[in-house]
């Protein structure tokens, strides 16, 4: 059985992956996904590390981990893989950190510009997602504390373990050619696994980001 910690993106929490902890669940495996302090102003790195490492205590075993980043939650997830062992961190449209490079900064430092998002936030987060999920992610939205996204990536380099990306082509928020060139230039990655859906393929396709979080389990297992 495989631990898969599930890190959600900002303004997320973790309802988010509701849909595929519970596909995970009927395959087989386990899986987490906290509410990271980010609501919090005073919120720092080492407490977001620290919601997750618990959650994945309370699991029990978890000596077979794997760490799932959704978005900004990318600059979340390398910490908890580096600091518990897991042995592949997964980049779900992720934002890819660099040493001392801040959330806020990353987006000018990739060369994403405001304009290459819908400017509708619905349909830049969830162009399609069934619209009664819509309507609970949007009841459920947490604000995201400045003081964290304006705080430097602490590690001194990404952790050295194996590393997936997952592109979502259709993304109104977070464009394919942009997590294209993320992937490579980041974690050397020039053909990254990828799924037809928007920014948000743990509401709009669980199933298959599922399926697919368990193949990369398999790809990755020694031999």
């Amino acid at each position: 059985m495989t631990t898969y910690a599930l890190v959600h993106g900002s303004g997320d929490g973790g309802w988010a992956w509701h849909l595929v902890q519970r596909a995970l669940r009927e395959r087989g495996h386990e899986a987490v996904a906290p509410d990271l302090p980010t609501d919090r102003d005073d919120a720092t790195w080492d407490d977001c590390v620290d919601t997750v490492a618990e959650a994945v205590e309370d699991v029990g075993d978890a000596s077979d981990l794997v760490v799932v980043g959704h978005s900004a939650g990318g600059f979340v997830a390398p910490l908890v893989a580096e600091r518990l062992g897991a042995r592949l961190t997964v980049y779900v449209a992720g934002m890819v950190p660099r040493p001392g490079e801040s959330a806020g900064e990353w987006f000018d430092a990739v060369g994403w510009h405001g304009e290459m998002a819908d400017p509708d936030p619905v349909r830049a987060f969830y162009e399609d997602v069934p619209p009664e999920l819509v309507a609970q992610a949007t009841a459920r939205e947490r604000p995201t504390s400045a003081r964290l996204g304006a705080a430097p990536w602490p590690m001194a380099s990404l952790p050295s373990g194996p590393a997936r990306y997952v592109v979502t082509t259709r993304d109104r928020f977070l464009p394919e050619a942009v997590q294209r060139r993320v992937a490579v230039e980041r974690l050397g990655i020039d053909r990254p696994d990828a799924i037809a859906t928007g920014h948000c393929p743990h509401l709009s396709r669980p199933e298959e980001l599922a399926g697919l979080l368990a193949r990369l389990v398999r790809t990755e297992s020694p031999g």
